[in-house]
């Protein structure tokens, strides 16, 4: 390892030397070196800079995935109070109506007693006073 970038070979000599018959070519091409880097530490550092940044970012990834489990369970949550707030509130409304309900048909049954019991007491004083004008009636017949 005595320097630090090898020559590997000459590209633009040996693209030149198989193809003598096109003049441009000469012009188009320059030599150039191929190279190898012989660089073990900085190559190796580059890679754990790079697995260390991978894993950052993993962890960057976690934290943000498991911030945002966090918001959806407390939005659900809240969600789910809401909707049972809201259950309670109808099941109050509903047992309310009925209720009304109940107080309005007791109501009505009552009025409806009422109505039968006074016609049929005055049907029964009706009654009674024509059972009185049909004694007198006989007993003046007889």
């Amino acid at each position: 390892m005595a320097s630090l970038t090898p020559k590997v070979g000459l590209v633009g000599a040996a693209i030149a030397r198989r193809s003598t018959s096109n003049p441009r070519l000469f012009l188009a091409t320059t030599q150039r070196y191929i190279q190898a880097s012989s660089h073990d530490g900085s190559a190796r550092e580059a890679v754990k800079q790079g697995a260390d940044e991978a894993m950052n970012a993993a962890g960057d990834m976690k934290n943000k995935a498991y911030s945002t489990v966090q918001q959806v369970s407390h939005n659900t949550q809240d969600l789910a109070g809401k909707v049972s707030e809201t259950a309670q509130e109808v099941t109050e409304k509903a047992k309310q109506t009925v209720q009304d309900a109940w107080g309005s048909a007791k109501d009505t049954a009552q009025k409806a007693k009422d109505t039968v019991l006074g016609k049929a007491e005055e049907s029964k004083e009706s009654v009674q006073r024509n059972a009185e004008q049909i004694k007198k009636s006989m007993n003046t017949k007889n």
